[in-house]
């Protein structure tokens, strides 16, 4: 996908912009469609700015489906290819689709134990990140409290929502 000037981006109209953004937050277009409201943007971090707010001014279910649409790092699905292509160019980066079987078998059990504790998956931002990286902080929020993990899976959910802008639209 070629980087849009942000001058591009703000002359799309609401169909064009939620079909080159839609799919920035997963699974998700209701971001998108939330964030055309705060145009014209002035700069890069403004666009950004828009759709981290968009997912901190919805509803609490709706971030929590937010949440819910992510697929599990190095899951069956990933493993299987079938989760969205930035999905899985993201995770390839990291390392997961090249795990001994080992590391398959521990990356298994702890989203099993995660989802199983939280409702949702694990959310890490994993560009630029290693596997070993992904595991230890697998490893340190899997004990936390329900509210703690909440807030910081939606972090990691702003910080991949700005890596995918980034990706898209020139500074």
């Amino acid at each position: 996908m070629s980087s849009l000037s942000v001058n591009a981006v703000n002359a799309f109209d609401a169909a064009a912009f939620t079909a080159r953004f839609g799919d920035v937050a997963e699974a998700s277009p209701w971001v998108a469609e939330a964030a055309f409201g705060a145009r014209p943007y002035p700069d890069r971090e403004a666009l950004v700015a828009a759709f981290v707010g968009a997912v901190r001014a919805a509803p609490c279910e709706r971030q929590l489906a937010l949440l819910r649409a992510h697929p599990d790092l190095a899951g069956r699905t990933a493993v299987a290819g079938e989760i969205a292509e930035e999905s899985r160019r993201e995770q390839a980066g990291a390392g997961l689709g090249r795990l001994t079987a080992e590391e398959f078998a521990r990356f298994h059990d702890l989203n099993a134990r995660y989802r199983e504790r939280f409702g949702f998956p694990f959310i890490f931002a994993v560009k630029g990140a290693t596997k070993e990286a992904i595991l230890a902080a697998f490893e340190a929020r899997i004990d936390n409290d329900a509210e703690t993990e909440r807030a910081t899976a939606l972090t990691n959910v702003e910080r991949i929502l700005r890596f995918r802008i980034e990706d898209r639209v020139a500074p």
